[in-house]
């Protein structure tokens, strides 16, 4: 019986037929999976086969994970060379993103957007609590905009509060399977309370002493939207992690250094002290913005550190 993986924690995940029947499922046996190695085997988003145990039971096992068309993963906080898949099969990445309360750095959302393009999941920028933003965030705004519209990455504003681009954003959502995550804090559980008002999500206020968000997601879930598509809420990510990523590969993940990469004198070329670097030379004729080359830079340099 075909099923979908709408929500992991831990040995057991629940599981939705295409008939809308909701099983409680557990592994049948052991599985390896496209060679990946994980701490988890299953994640939200898989397509498996199940097998129903008791007649009355709600219970099933897996016995078959079908291959995934992408995933998305971070490092295991134990063991920096494990994976932890977030999700599978999905459409689009939602990077929730706040200027103020808390204030999301451009840091983060470029290694987001590394990560998404890395796994090719396309990815959306939608920057949350407009109605918070003075004269200095709608500076901020409008130079962040103009970066990544002209690196060809959709890019929204949004407000809870007066409800602004959110038809927009229900839109882009609509038929596809669409990966939030951001900071706690950014208010990923009140958007998902809106678009699914009965869910009710717990959602706390950000940390006053820290200026940081806290933790309320400990898993993620997959929820059926009412207009059409899914959503996979994902847990609060302070930091994302670059796994499996050779130095050498990083330029290849951003869109507007992968344009000019072929002019490089050197092929194995990281766009550092090389002589005839294609990237370079854009970057100096600001066909590539410096903040992105700063990012990447940033980046690069954290592979190195982690390199061993």
């Amino acid at each position: 019986m075909l099923a979908t993986i709408y929500r992991s924690t831990g040995s057991w995940y629940t599981a939705k037929t295409e008939t809308g029947f909701v099983y409680n499922t557990r592994m049948k046996g052991i599985f390896k999976i496209d060679d990946i190695t994980s701490t988890n085997p299953v994640a939200v988003g898989d397509i498996v086969d199940i097998e129903p145990e008791d007649a009355g039971n709600n219970t099933a096992l897996i016995d078959k994970i079908y291959e995934r068309k992408n995933y998305i993963a971070r490092s295991s906080p134990r063991n920096k060379k494990q994976h932890h898949i977030i999700a599978s099969n999905i459409d689009q990445a939602l990077i929730l993103a706040t200027l103020k309360e808390p204030k999301t750095s451009q840091g983060f959302i470029d290694r987001c957007l590394v990560a998404a393009e890395a796994y090719h999941i396309p990815s959306i920028i939608v920057f949350n609590k407009t109605d918070l933003y003075k004269n200095k965030e709608w500076d901020v705004f409008e130079k962040l905009h103009r970066m990544y519209t002209d690196t060809d990455y959709k890019v929204n504003k949004i407000s809870m509060k007066t409800f602004e681009g959110l038809d927009e954003l229900k839109r882009l959502m609509q038929d596809k399977i669409t990966l939030f995550y951001g900071h706690s804090g950014t208010g990923k559980s009140t958007l998902i309370n809106y678009l699914l008002p009965r869910l009710e999500l717990r959602t706390r206020e950000v940390s006053n002493w820290s200026g940081k968000g806290m933790h309320t997601t400990t898993f993620a879930e997959m929820f059926d939207l009412p207009f059409g598509g899914r959503i996979i809420d994902t847990p609060g990510i302070r930091e994302f992690a670059i796994n499996d990523m050779e130095r050498s590969e990083l330029s290849h993940y951003f869109p507007e250094m992968r344009a000019v990469l072929n002019n490089c004198r050197f092929n194995n070329c990281l766009h550092i002290e090389e002589p005839g670097c294609a990237v370079k030379k854009a970057v100096e004729e600001r066909k590539i913005y410096f903040e992105r080359y700063q990012s990447y830079y940033n980046i690069l340099i954290s592979i190195q550190e982690n390199d061993y």
